[in-house]
């Protein structure tokens, strides 16, 4: 993403390191949460999707160790997003379908809660095409441990183990400098594939950019033309040989990703992590970040969600246009990072996110309605949404729109929302306590529980009751929360 059209504009203070108490440093970028809005000065609302789950497994890392996590290592549309929803598919003549709906605020009286759902195309995996992957490990001094490299070895073998025989991958390996462990191979030669990946030990500095370099070359000469041609990086993020800012790298990639190559990053490790780094890599490389703190949370990336990996619709970006006769203010519930200019929603040129097949992107807005809100006024219509997307291998952009109306009773309580409403509120409410967002209003530990046990009926892979057990766990911790961005609680 070109970071200067959609950057918000309440916007990026400043980046910092939060230290944890033996001395060690995770980097997170610090962004003030949105505001309410006037809809009748700004009456649209645009902003870049965000298909991203890394924050939400990140979060489960530091409660699992009896920890708050630090404030701005929580992002609300993150966590949202890392659940799959029960939306429906869309049409067969495009791959994306969107929809929404409106319920009372749990945590703000006479506030009303809006959800907008969108559903990437459902793509069975006989019918994914061919893969051209290049596997980009770190290796450096800073892996060297059980929760970092282990971990992607674990993970990259049980991804090779879906490959089919039409599929390849290369393996580079980077610490002080970069090297090629595997030439591209077929998916036929898995032996020659687990092999290598067996052989992968750390130690040394850390050349990343050199080693995103010789990716991109093997990707290149690899491409399959119309085929998925991706770059997974693993790493813990500590780049500390050649070009390693964070704008270095993000220069870097922009020159490569017009190329068709995607790059997804895939966070490990614990005390010096840098999430500011990974992220911004990820959303300017075309691809997504995931955090991986457990074995299940390989299966969901590397297996149960491989699809994520192929990319439906590129560029892909929200505009909430509200009707000031309906809605008096209103505030956009995370995506502070993605926030774009209302003129950049019309132009091809501008960048922005990916979804990946069967992948889910929810975002939430919470809203005071004026005084014609649910009384039967002349349009019942709260706000339009559209929805901009390029289909793969496509520079011109498609758009849809569905309007969003006023419930003609009144919008329903929480309690009789759908479940994908109740969910939803229960995951915000959550994140809004651990940012201890001046915006949480009433929402408290009864709160998201009781939002979230009632709306599990659709759970493919038991996510949504492991978020159960963890909020539970959160609770029986005494629901820590920071102060600040340092250590204190």
């Amino acid at each position: 993403m070109d970071n200067g059209s959609w950057i918000s504009p309440y916007g990026m203070d400043k980046n910092y390191c939060a230290c944890d108490m033996n001395g060690e440093s995770e980097h997170y970028a610090h962004y003030s949460e949105n505001p309410f809005m006037d809809a009748s000065k700004n009456p649209a609302s645009t902003f870049s999707i965000d298909a991203d789950g890394a924050a939400y497994a990140n979060m489960r890392r530091f409660i699992s160790k009896g920890e708050a996590p630090y404030r701005d290592a929580v992002r609300i549309e993150e966590f949202l997003n890392y659940f799959t929803f029960d939306y429906a598919d869309p049409g067969a003549d495009e791959n994306i379908a969107i929809s929404s709906e409106v319920s009372q605020c749990p945590w703000a009286v006479g506030h009303q809660l809006m959800r907008v759902g969108i559903k990437g195309k459902s793509v069975a995996e006989a019918d994914l095409p061919s893969e051209n992957f290049v596997y980009l490990i770190d290796v450096s001094g800073s892996m060297d441990d059980e929760n970092k490299l282990p971990v992607l070895k674990a993970g990259f073998t049980a991804m090779t183990e879906q490959m089919r025989a039409t599929d390849k991958v290369a393996i580079v390996t980077y610490a002080g400098e970069s090297g090629v462990l595997l030439q591209s191979t077929y998916g036929d030669e898995k032996g020659t594939i687990r092999k290598a990946i067996s052989k992968l030990g750390a130690g040394g500095s850390t050349a990343g950019a050199e080693g995103l370099q010789t990716a991109y070359k093997i990707a290149e000469a690899n491409l399959i033309p119309g085929g998925n041609n991706r770059i997974i990086l693993g790493t813990d993020g500590d780049f500390n040989v050649g070009p390693s800012s964070t704008e270095e790298l993000v220069a870097l990639i922009k020159k490569e990703r017009e190329k068709g190559i995607y790059l997804t990053v895939i966070g490990v490790g614990t005390g010096n992590l840098n999430d500011n780094m990974m992220e911004q890599i990820a959303d300017n490389g075309n691809g997504n970040y995931e955090y991986v703190d457990n074995a299940k949370q390989l299966e969901k990336v590397f297996v149960n969600e491989r699809s994520k990996f192929y990319a439906v619709a590129g560029d892909s970006k929200v505009q909430i246009t509200f009707d000031p006769a309906m809605v008096s203010q209103y505030r956009l519930i995370g995506y502070e990072n993605r926030v774009m200019d209302s003129t950049s929603f019309q132009k091809d040129s501008v960048d922005a996110g990916e979804i990946g097949a069967g992948q889910t992107i929810t975002a939430l807005y919470e809203i005071i309605p004026s005084g014609n809100a649910g009384k039967g006024s002349v349009s019942g219509k709260i706000a339009r949404f559209d929805f901009r997307y390029k289909m793969p291998n496509s520079s011109t952009a498609r758009q849809l729109g569905i309007d969003i109306n006023a419930p003609q009773d009144g919008a329903p309580s929480i309690e009789k929302a759908s479940d994908n409403q109740r969910f939803a509120a229960s995951v915000a409410a959550y994140g809004l306590i651990l940012r201890g967002s001046e915006y949480k209003g009433s929402a408290d530990s009864d709160m998201v529980i009781k939002l979230g046990t009632n709306a599990v009926k659709f759970d493919p892979y038991g996510y949504r009751e492991e978020y159960i057990d963890l909020v539970n766990r959160w609770i029986s911790l005494g629901c820590p929360v920071r102060k600040s961005s340092d250590n204190n609680y």
